[in-house]
């Protein structure tokens, strides 16, 4: 896990590893997302999603179980349990790759929170130590863990979860000395003391706008079934549950951050990129910088100006709107984390599995995993893999038209409701296109 080794294993692969037309994956998924916009424009005139209305309780059982003490407590255990764990190893294990730390933090903690949260919910909220030891400190302080000193301004909105995100891809994906244990322990050092003090300032309202990870989580979430409406447990259709995002300030910096980062990472292992970067004599280092930084400007840009191109009539200001439509980014974050972590994850998420029983790179085997075999199943089979990843990012942008266009029909005047929506349209294909080509290219 280097530079050389946990940001080029988890990448998409080459074409070479995707045995299907690359023309022929791009044009089927514009013909998709073309032929379900005119399917929706058609027979979806008014908007059927509502968070205050949609879902259904949860069974009794169900419910009891999900709102007990014990299940609260006992996620808060394991959470706290594997990050005492893992700081062990990060604190008193080697230097070296097959320090567990590295697969914990990169592969577990941010791809993992991935199929997690959709299955389960907001998972890190659930489990977050940096909440655990608030609500600790809190009340032997005797004081409340929601509320803090000061009120949360409503004006940051989620802008310091996109700034805390950044931080993290900056680290995973530039930083020259990412598989250093100095560097990556201080950067967690760094993130827990924000969020413990942030927390101590603000209360938990701290952590659900404003901690990177639990922000990234609970937006995954919103793709499960599960939701809540005033407080009690529902079940819903995922893209009902997508409805429900709270619009806020940033919320389209998150998206464009998670969105943009992941299409830099196929990008930087493209042969276009890599024989720029050997034929100049300008820095890599500050080239992949700048690449990266474009790369979140870019996709926050391009879907920013198609909303607000979108908002032919509306009553809000333009400015507003691409917040409004930021949460349809989410199946297309979620479709992309499919199909350029899909292997990455499995495959080294076992190895990591296999290194947790050894913190202190010393031959131990504390968990009994060490001498688990790792499968390799989905690598031997290059057809399954490059299919589920392009299907992958094909029903990621379709969910994101169904999302947006549901929005839309809310928002706009009925005389725009179609012609208003094309703006958004484009700037969806070119994702499309742009997505699918970085598969191929990578």
């Amino acid at each position: 896990m280097s530079p050389d080794g946990i940001t080029l294993a988890h990448g998409i692969g080459g074409a070479k590893d995707l045995p299907i037309s690359p023309s022929l994956a791009i044009a089927g998924a514009v013909a998709a997302l073309t032929v379900s916009f005119t399917v929706l424009a058609v027979a979806w005139r008014s908007p059927r999603y509502d968070a205050a209305t949609s879902g259904r309780p949860a069974p009794r059982v169900v419910a009891a179980v999900v709102d007990s003490t014990a299940l609260a407590v006992a996620l808060r255990t394991v959470g706290f349990a594997v990050f005492l764990y893992t700081a062990m190893a990060a604190v008193l294990g080697k230097d070296l790759l097959i320090n567990p730390f590295f697969g914990v933090f990169y592969v577990w903690w941010w791809v993992g929170l991935v199929p997690l949260s959709f299955l389960l919910g907001p998972v890190w909220k659930a489990i977050s130590p940096v909440r655990t030891i608030n609500f600790v400190f809190a009340k032997l302080s005797g004081s409340d863990p929601d509320r803090g000193v000061f009120v949360y301004p409503e004006r940051l909105g989620h802008w310091p979860a996109a700034v805390g995100l950044f931080a993290f891809v900056w680290l995973e994906l530039v930083y020259p000395y990412a598989t250093e244990l100095g560097p990556v322990r201080l950067w967690c050092a760094v993130y827990v003391a924000a969020m413990l003090l942030g927390g101590a300032l603000f209360g938990n309202t701290f952590y659900e706008r404003a901690d990177p990870f639990e922000v990234f989580s609970s937006l995954v979430g919103k793709l499960s079934i599960w939701g809540r409406r005033d407080g009690l447990l529902v079940i819903r259709s995922p893209l009902a549950n997508l409805d429900s995002v709270d619009v806020r300030p940033g919320l389209l910096a998150v998206m464009a951050v998670l969105f943009g980062s992941t299409a830099f990472d196929s990008f930087r292992d493209s042969t276009v990129w890599v024989k720029f970067i050997q034929s100049t004599t300008v820095s890599a280092e500050l080239l992949n910088n700048v690449a990266l930084l474009g790369f979140c400007v870019a996709v926050g840009v391009v879907f920013a100006t198609g909303c607000m191109l979108t908002g032919v009539g509306v009553e809000q200001r333009r400015s507003e709107l691409p917040n409004q439509f930021a949460h349809s980014l989410v199946p297309i974050v979620v479709g992309y984390f499919v199909a350029h972590y899909l292997s990455y994850f499995v495959e080294v998420g076992q190895s990591t599995l296999v290194l947790m029983s050894d913190p202190l790179s010393n031959g131990s085997n504390w968990l009994g995993t060490g001498n688990l075999t790792i499968s390799y199943w989905l690598s031997y089979h290059p057809t399954l893999l490059a299919n589920t990843k392009v299907v992958a990012v094909v029903l990621g942008h379709v969910l994101a038209v169904i999302a947006a266009h549901d929005r839309a029909v809310r928002l706009l005047p009925k005389r725009h409701q179609l012609t208003g929506q094309l703006p958004l349209l484009v700037a969806m294909v070119a994702f499309t296109v742009g997505g699918l080509y970085l598969l191929f290219a990578a």
